[in-house]
């Protein structure tokens, strides 16, 4: 799976060391910037994904979790893939026109998207 966009997302967990887990290793997003409590993934487009741990306090205002979707190429395809990972989807894909997405919860609790054109 690749994921191909985003604007720009960030999440602060509690389980902060299997969320940069999840997302570097399951979703294959790619490491930018690193700290204690803080790390940044920048995504092929050139986007980027913060997840803020319980130790950071610039982001302590992040007291609920987003949904962000991240974009796929193949929908179906990244789904599988997730859900071989053990990831807990929580609806079956849904499309209107050509786009299609899938809802997920990640290890932090918060509730994700995977979505593209068919």
């Amino acid at each position: 799976m690749e994921v191909n966009g985003l604007a720009w997302a960030g999440t602060r967990t509690e389980s902060f060391d299997e969320t940069v887990k999840f997302f570097g290793r399951v979703m294959g997003l790619h490491l930018d910037a690193q700290q204690p409590g803080f790390v940044s993934f920048r995504l092929a487009n050139g986007d980027k994904f913060e997840v803020f741990g319980p130790d950071d306090r610039e982001h302590e205002f992040f007291t609920t979790g987003p949904v962000v979707g991240f974009g796929v190429d193949d929908v179906d395809a990244a789904r599988k893939e997730l859900e071989s990972s053990g990831v807990e989807f929580l609806a079956p894909t849904q499309s209107e026109g050509e786009y299609k997405w899938a809802h997920f919860r990640g290890p932090d609790g918060n509730v994700y998207e995977i979505g593209g054109s068919r």
